[in-house]
């Protein structure tokens, strides 16, 4: 399976996380797991609901989650944001 090292910032912990998203995963998918272990690893400050959206670091245009990581142009080295 291939896979895309992204730099994923959660700005209410002001910590950054380095994942491996698998490139034919739906953005759904990645964002329900993403919630769930960010919200643990950043120790409370970060909680992730059903309204959390995934986006683009540097723009801040949010990903659309019905795609998959590779249709959403997601490379190596990418900056996301998780709000």
């Amino acid at each position: 399976m291939d896979k895309v090292l992204v730099e994923v910032y959660v700005p209410a912990s002001e910590k950054e996380f380095d994942v491996y998203l698998p490139l034919e995963s739906k953005l759904y998918e990645v964002l329900v797991l993403l919630a769930g272990t960010l919200t643990e690893l950043s120790q409370g400050f970060f909680a992730g609901t059903a309204d959390t959206i995934l986006c683009d670091r540097k723009t801040g245009a949010i990903l659309n989650i019905n795609q998959t990581v590779e249709e959403n142009g997601l490379l190596n080295g990418a900056k996301l944001m998780l709000i």
